[in-house]
């Protein structure tokens, strides 16, 4: 096997409908990155969190460890199932967990590769989970082994393309148009649009 061969992430699925779609698995680096991103918002919930029921006391603590555990374990799987795969760091760097086939993840899945994120940190943060991200051909972790899913990067969505005229009302006119009538009308208002611009 070549080195290009090796390092290529992109890998290509069949569905069941007869199409073949690419996804490119996304690396250790960038799962790192989305994972701080996700640390820090988790964090700054923590910190709101102490502020507010810091007053309370004993009942205070255990509000906020009762939370803390709530959000550590659940925020991602909220995320993933119903934000398509993607948790605010991950759709911040541009990735997303889907199913080996490109399926987007359910309750199941999400649940199995978030709950071995006790293991993957292992035996020190995410030590082990590293390992198997850099032995697996698309950087899987052992959740991600164990669950059917795998982390791959994502277009962003397409910018709807912006016709000319679309800000002009229109109607259809009384009487057909010739060719070159219907050409003469679009390039005028090509024309008008940049005189705008330039005004």
């Amino acid at each position: 096997m070549s080195a290009a061969v090796r390092l290529d992430t992109v890998y290509r699925v069949a569905t069941p409908e007869g199409c073949e779609i690419d996804l490119r698995a996304a690396g250790p680096v960038a799962r790192a990155r989305a994972w701080f991103l996700d640390f820090l918002v988790r964090f700054a919930v923590w910190l709101l969190l102490v502020m507010t029921v810091s007053a309370i006391g004993d009942l205070g603590v255990g509000i906020v460890l009762l939370s803390i555990f709530l959000l550590e374990w659940f925020y991602p799987i909220l995320f993933e199932v119903y934000r398509s795969g993607q948790t605010p760091g991950k759709k911040a760097c541009g990735l997303a967990v889907v199913h080996d086939d490109g399926r987007p993840v359910g309750w199941s899945a999400a649940f199995i590769r978030n709950t071995l994120r006790g293991v993957d940190f292992l035996p020190f943060f995410y030590a082990l989970g590293f390992v198997a991200t850099l032995c697996s051909v698309h950087g899987k972790r052992l959740g991600d082994l164990a669950a059917g899913t795998v982390v791959v990067y994502v277009d962003p969505a397409p910018r709807k393309a912006r016709r000319v005229g679309d800000d002009v009302g229109s109607e259809a006119p009384p009487f057909p148009l010739t060719r070159e009538e219907q050409i003469a009308i679009i390039e005028f208002s090509q024309r008008a649009a940049d005189r705008k611009s330039v005004v």
